[in-house]
Formats: C-alpha cells, structure tokens, sequence
C-alpha cells in the first residue's frame, strides 16, 4: 500500500471513531447538565417543603390561628371595641387639583366626565 493510501485509511479510521465517540459524548455532557438543573431545583423544592412544614407546625398551635385571624382578618373577640387608624395623606385634597377642575360633590362620574369635555 503507498502512503496516500495508508493516510486515507487511517484519516477514515479516525473519523468513524470521531463520530461513534461524538454522539454519546455529547449526549452525556447534556444529561449531565441537565442532571445538575434537575439536582438544583430538587435542593430548592426541598428547601420550600421545609419551610411549609415549619409554617405548618406553626400554625397547629390555636393561639397562632387566633394571632393570624386577628391580624389578617381582623376578627375581633365578642366584647372588644375595634380600633383602625388612617393616617393622613400626604396631599390634602384641595391641593391635589386645581380648583376649578374639582368634581362635583355627589355627582356622577358620567356628569364629571361630561362636565370635563365640554369644560363647564
């Protein structure tokens, strides 16, 4: 066999094992990527299950469900006096529009809008 023959052959060679080798290599290297992405959101959902079950054991306690009513729902026990304080706002109404363009106390909001076209 000459030489450029001998190369040919050995050049063929080495492609089918570039090729045979290629396809699983780059299989395994995107399942293990994937593997690793997989392995990560394990690690967070595992992390959120602990945390709901800690809210959980906090809320079996019945001093804690009256706790969150009180705050979130605002219940009250029979005999109470509620209180809700407002705190005033930033911009008293007089200063937030000029005076002229102020609606109309107890009108409609069509007749404000009708009132601001046509300008009267």
């Amino acid at each position: 066999m000459s030489t450029t023959r001998r190369a040919a052959v050995v050049a063929i060679v080495v492609c089918a094992l570039a090729f045979t080798i290629a396809v699983p290599l780059r299989t395994y290297l995107s399942q293990r990527t994937e593997v690793r992405e997989q392995q990560a959101q394990q690690a967070q959902l595992q992390q959120e299950v602990a945390q709901l079950q800690g809210r959980k054991a906090e809320l079996s306690d019945p001093a804690q469900i009256e706790a969150e009513a009180r705050r979130r729902l605002r219940y009250v026990k029979p005999g109470e006096t509620p209180y809700i304080v407002q705190l005033p706002e930033d911009k008293a109404p007089d200063a937030a529009a000029p005076a002229g363009q102020q609606p109309a106390v107890g009108s409609s909001w069509y007749e404000n809008l009708w009132n601001q076209v046509s300008g009267g």
